[in-house]
């Protein structure tokens, strides 16, 4: 499918796009950064364009979830300063932040997961035979005669 065919696809298929920022706890909690930087994140959405949103929170961290018309206007969102200095200031830079176009962490599976069978059908341990035992023998024979069980007497 070349570009002009894909664009016409997304134009008449989707009116507005939805865009997630996934920020993972780090050394402090996803939620105080949310506190401290949400306000700035929803006021520069909202002037620029923002249809929708919403706020996750999960036990890893929090999800602000965007939809926008176009990707020209996630763009412009995601290019100022304050949304910048918000995605600089996450709790782990390195691992914690995950930006992505589609619904983030709130999107469950339509079905949940079925257990796994266990391995081995759950069935109990294959018995293994006990190793054989060593027995140490006397090799001087005055210790080999005690060893074999006769009375002998040590003379001194």
């Amino acid at each position: 499918m070349d570009l002009d065919h894909w664009r016409a696809y997304v134009g008449c298929a989707m009116d507005a796009q939805w865009w997630s920022i996934e920020v993972m706890n780090g050394p402090f909690s996803a939620d105080r950064w949310r506190d401290a930087h949400g306000r700035a994140l929803f006021e520069a959405a909202v002037t620029h364009g923002a249809l929708d949103w919403s706020w996750q929170s999960t036990a890893w961290g929090v999800v602000l979830e965007i939809e926008f018309r176009d990707v020209d206007a996630w763009v412009a969102f995601r290019a100022l300063p304050a949304v910048q200095a918000a995605l600089d200031a996450v709790p782990d830079p390195v691992h914690g932040l995950f930006v992505f176009p589609g619904r983030g962490g709130s999107s469950d599976a339509l079905l949940p997961r079925r257990p796994r069978p266990q391995r081995g059908a759950g069935g109990a341990v294959i018995p293994v035979a006990p190793e054989p035992a060593l027995i140490a023998r006397a090799v001087d024979p005055l210790l080999a005669e005690l060893d074999a069980g006769s009375p002998a007497r040590i003379a001194a």
